[in-house]
C-alpha cells in the first residue's frame, strides 16, 4: 500500500520537458511583444487622462505612419477575451489616425490594482498634465494601493494603511508632498463645469481646493453667479464660502454678495484703445515712456487749468 501511494506521488515529466533546454524553458516564461489587431485592444475603465486629437497627437500620427510605434504599449488580458490598454492610450490612437490595423504590445498578466498603478505612472511621465487628470488619477491610485497594503500578508497578518501613508507613497513616485496629493483628490468633488474652470485657468488651484467642500447645489449656485456676474473668487473669499457653507449659512444671496464685491487686486481700469494714441507716439517708445509722456501732459494741463480759475 505504501509503494503504492510513492509510486502515485511522483510526477512524470512530459517528452517536452525531458527534452527542452534551460534556455528554452526560460525564454517561455519570458514576455513578448505582439502585434495585436486595434479592434481587440480596449480602454482602461475610467481612464482618467484624455486623449485629444490636437496638434501634438497629429505629430505623433504622422511619425506613427512613418516609422510604426517605437515603443510598445502595454496590454492585460480580459476574462471575456480580447485586451484592455494598460500604458498606450495615445500611442493607440495615433495609430488609428495614422491607419494603422495593429499596434505593438506586451501583454502582462495584471490585477486591477497593478493595472491601475502602472496605468497612473505612465501616464504621469507626460509633459502636460491637467489638474482634473491628475486629480482622478491620483485617486484612482490611492484607492489601489490601500487596496493591495490592505490585504493581509503572511509577514503582516493585519497589514493596513491609511489615506496619509498611501498619499505619500504616491508622493515619493511623482515627486509632490503627501499633503499636495491629497489636495489634488479634493478636485474630483467639484463639479464638471467647476472643474473644467479649473483646467481652463480661469479659477486658481488653491481657492478650488476650498471651492471643493462646498455642497453640490453651493457650487451649482456658485457657478452659475460666475457666469453671470463674469467674475471668479479669491482664495480668501473661497475660504469665507466654505467656511458659511459648514456652518450652513451660504446661500445663492450670500454667494453673489461675496462674489461682487470689489478685491483690492480688481479695482476699474481707465483703458484707452491702442490705435487711437499709438499714431502720437515715436516707434521706438515703450509702454513706460508712453505712460509716463501721457501723465507728464495730464499733469501740464491740470496745472494750467487750475491757474486759469484763480484768476
Amino acid at each position: 500500500m505504501a509503494k503504492s501511494n510513492a509510486r502515485d506521488s511522483i510526477k512524470l515529466a512530459s517528452v517536452d520537458e525531458l527534452f527542452s533546454t534551460e534556455e528554452s524553458r526560460a525564454d517561455s516564461q519570458r514576455e513578448k511583444v505582439l502585434d495585436i489587431p486595434l479592434t481587440e485592444i480596449s480602454d482602461f475603465p475610467n481612464h482618467p487622462f484624455k486623449v485629444k486629437a490636437d496638434e501634438g497627437m497629429l505629430e505623433m500620427a504622422d511619425s506613427v505612419k512613418q516609422y510604426g510605434v517605437l515603443v510598445p504599449g502595454l496590454v492585460r488580458t480580459k476574462a471575456d477575451g480580447g485586451y484592455e490598454m494598460v500604458a498606450g492610450h495615445r500611442r493607440k490612437k495615433a495609430s488609428e489616425l495614422a491607419g494603422k490595423e495593429t499596434m505593438p504590445c506586451i501583454v502582462r498578466e495584471l490585477d486591477d490594482d497593478a493595472a491601475t498603478i502602472i496605468m497612473v505612472d505612465s501616464n504621469l511621465q507626460r509633459e502636460s498634465i491637467l489638474p482634473s487628470e491628475k486629480a482622478f488619477a491620483y485617486k484612482m491610485k490611492l484607492e489601489a494601493i490601500k487596496r493591495k497594503a490592505g490585504r493581509p500578508s503572511k509577514e503582516n497578518p493585519r497589514q493596513v494603511v491609511g489615506d496619509f501613508e498611501s498619499a505619500d507613497v504616491i508622493g515619493k513616485d511623482s515627486g509632490e508632498s503627501g499633503r499636495q496629493i491629497q489636495r489634488y483628490i479634493r478636485l474630483t468633488e467639484l463639479i464638471p463645469p467647476m472643474l473644467e474652470m479649473v483646467d481652463e485657468k480661469q479659477i486658481a488651484f488653491n481657492p478650488a481646493v476650498e471651492l471643493s467642500y462646498l455642497a453640490e447645489k453651493e457650487q451649482q449656485d456658485l457657478y452659475n453667479t460666475i457666469q453671470s456676474e463674469d467674475c471668479t473668487p479669491s482664495l480668501a473669499q473661497a475660504q469665507r464660502m466654505k467656511k458659511l457653507s459648514q456652518d450652513g449659512r451660504l446661500n445663492v444671496d450670500v454667494i453673489f454678495s461675496i462674489l461682487t464685491e470689489e478685491k483690492p487686486n480688481q479695482k476699474e481700469k481707465f483703458n484707452i484703445q491702442r490705435e487711437r494714441i499709438d499714431r502720437f507716439f515715436p516707434k521706438s517708445f515703450s509702454e513706460k515712456q508712453k505712460e509716463d509722456l501721457i501723465v507728464q501732459l495730464l499733469e501740464g494741463w491740470y496745472k494750467k487749468r487750475q491757474r486759469e480759475q484763480e484768476r
